[in-house]
């Protein structure tokens, strides 16, 4: 029975501590080059949770089934299954997301955040903890590439929200917000090189958090054998490998 306060951890650690694209740095090639705006980065981020979480569900399911020598091909089966899904029904229903976002669907099968999490989480754990997992990994995902997709779109086009209406409908145009004038743009960062500088910003911004917050702890680590060496503070302490 899983209690509220692990729902919490798996959720903070997702969105926060153990956020795929700014702490495990996995997945960036989307990350980087599909973010041109608010709107396409928002719809690969929740087609990638909606592959997380399906793959994920499926493959606890099954777990009991899965060989440990042939994991890997049977992750990659379900998740080009649920991808090719999820590519149908973009394609059917937001097409023009659809032709945004290109061939970054289909690489989704490929996007190694869902395959570690598979391997990881789903494979060892209920349904219900595989499901949490995906939704909490997939948002932090979205949300990071959210932030700079729009920090990239209003610096480098002068634009928030452009193209709302193709995928949420026209009722939704009055989002679509001109920030800059045309002539105050910086179209650097409406290119790859952009995304590597906003990215970096980003990451220091996290990581001034995280060190203001305390939620960074500084441990210089030595592994020996079956046992680790944490020097803390000038004082040598030893502890199990289990116990990291």
């Amino acid at each position: 029975m899983i209690i509220m306060s692990n729902i919490l951890k798996i959720f903070v650690d997702g969105l926060w501590k153990k956020n795929s694209s700014l702490v495990q740095l996995l997945g960036l090639c989307p990350v980087l080059a599909i973010t041109v705006n608010a709107i396409n980065a928002i719809g690969l981020g929740l087609a990638t949770t909606l592959v997380l979480i399906c793959s994920n569900a499926t493959i606890s399911l099954i777990k009991n089934n899965i060989q440990k020598d042939f994991r890997i091909p049977i992750y990659i089966i379900i998740i080009s299954s649920v991808v090719s899904s999820i590519d149908l029904v973009i394609k059917a229903y937001a097409f023009n997301l659809y032709q945004s976002l290109g061939i970054f669907i289909p690489l989704i099968i490929t996007n190694c955040i869902v395959c570690n999490r598979a391997d990881l989480i789903a494979v060892h754990n209920s349904v219900l903890v595989s499901i949490l997992d995906g939704l909490s990994i997939g948002l932090g995902s979205t949300l990071t590439m959210f932030l700079l997709g729009s920090i990239r779109e209003i610096i480098g086009h002068g634009t928030l929200f452009f193209g709302i209406e193709h995928v949420l409908g026209e009722s939704f145009r009055f989002l679509y917000i001109e920030v800059l004038d045309k002539n105050s743009v910086f179209l650097l960062f409406a290119f790859p090189s952009g995304a590597f500088m906003i990215l970096g910003i980003v990451l220091a911004g996290k990581n001034f958090l995280d060190e203001v917050l305390g939620i960074i702890e500084h441990k210089n680590v030595c592994v020996c054998s079956n046992k680790v060496l944490v020097y803390k503070d000038g004082n040598k302490k030893i502890e199990s490998q289990k116990s990291l």
